[in-house]
């Protein structure tokens, strides 16, 4: 969908079509505009047949709210939203959240029904502070909410009282001065070379190509189910273009992207060796290694490869580190490339990461003395 920027403040007019912006004027599709209403709302409304009528209702619009003093528009957000409870509030808030992909909204929903909901639902918009921010944090800790959960469940809340906060609906930032929960990244479980050695062949033959994507390309479940020989785009450069969506069951958008948005990623000769070894033994359905067991017309389930995990760990073959989860392999990933030297800003692009600052919390631990060896390096420079 490519969208055309007004002034500032105006809003856009777009068409979700598969034609590029410089065909609209000749393709059938309506078009549609995006504003911001007075009370600080995104607006969206269709049915517009030619982009001079979606301008000139973004300027009927954008005239309208300058008429308003700006006091008046503030009291009318904070009368309408300030009394709003919390749960409506969430609503309303998620509807505006269209650039998370099934996986994130599941993610999502999650956390509004088993945290943020039963604590805080009921409670009126106006009504936050720090204080109330700092309780919620608290009944986590007493209901024994992972760590990981906690922080995850703050970033939600945070994001939907900042929102809260643009609109003026309160005086002060409520979420100052709040400590937030601190996830540990230490104590996620890393296999060391030699356990990854071992637990690669503890399973099937599925097993370890899965293994070797995630440890070897940084690949998410999802994705590595999703493995294509036509997405070997070099023989070290590997296109991860898509994933299995857990929900759909279906190929999908990967995490954090847009449709038909990709990211190029190392591929170790060994990983490309087993991808080429699994396609010749077992054969491809159109490029695609991986597919239902019983179904070839199905994607792969997600539940073929946990419960085979499952079955390595209870039979105690293999040295499997406590606590490690399947996504210990990805950690893997990261930690082979922090730990050789390369820069945690590739890494973050490589895992798909929505930002760099989500690598450096989860893997800052795995470059210990990374100042003491800037200092050597820096001290050579300067004795030159």
């Amino acid at each position: 969908m490519a969208t055309k920027q007004l002034a500032h403040g105006m809003g856009a007019f777009f068409k979700e079509c598969e034609h590029h912006q410089s065909r609209w004027s000749k393709c059938p599709h309506e078009y549609k505009i995006r504003y911001r209403s007075a009370t600080g709302r995104q607006v969206e409304e269709s049915g517009f047949t030619t982009q001079d009528r979606a301008v000139a209702r973004l300027t009927e619009v954008y005239n309208a709210k300058k008429t308003i003093p700006q006091s008046l528009r503030k009291a009318e957000r904070i009368k309408k939203y300030g009394a709003m409870q919390f749960g409506e509030y969430c609503a309303e808030w998620k509807t505006g959240q269209r650039d998370l992909a099934e996986a994130s909204i599941r993610h999502l929903d999650s956390l509004l029904e088993h945290h943020l909901l039963p604590a805080l639902g009921s409670r009126r918009m106006g009504t936050f502070d720090h204080k109330v921010v700092d309780g919620f944090i608290q009944t986590m800790e007493r209901n024994g909410a992972g760590l990981a959960t906690q922080a995850n469940a703050f970033d939600k809340l945070k994001a939907i009282l900042l929102d809260a906060h643009r609109l003026g609906i309160f005086d002060e930032n409520p979420l100052t001065g709040v400590k937030p929960p601190q996830y540990d990244p230490g104590r996620a479980a890393i296999p060391s070379v030699a356990q990854l050695r071992e637990i690669r062949t503890a399973g099937d033959d599925t097993f370890l190509l899965i293994t070797d994507l995630m440890s070897g390309c940084g690949m998410r479940n999802g994705e590595a189910a999703a493995v294509n020989l036509k997405n070997i785009v070099a023989d070290d450069v590997y296109r991860i273009a898509e994933q299995v969506n857990q929900t759909t069951k279906e190929y999908g958008r990967l995490k954090h992207r847009k449709v038909g948005e990709y990211r190029d990623v190392p591929l170790p000769a060994r990983v490309r060796e087993t991808i080429e070894w699994y396609a010749d033994k077992y054969g491809t359905v159109d490029g695609y290694l991986l597919r239902h067991p019983n179904d070839l017309s199905k994607t792969f389930p997600a539940h073929y490869l946990s419960n085979q995990w499952q079955r390595i760990k209870r039979a105690g073959e293999v040295d499997v580190p406590d606590g490690m989860v399947i996504y210990g392999f990805r950690h893997f990933f990261a930690s082979n490339c922090l730990t050789n030297g390369i820069p945690i800003t590739d890494v973050a692009e490589w895992m798909g990461h929505k930002s760099l600052d989500i690598t450096f919390k989860i893997y800052r631990h795995l470059m210990p003395g990374s100042i003491g060896k800037a200092a050597k390096i820096l001290d050579l420079g300067l004795a030159a």
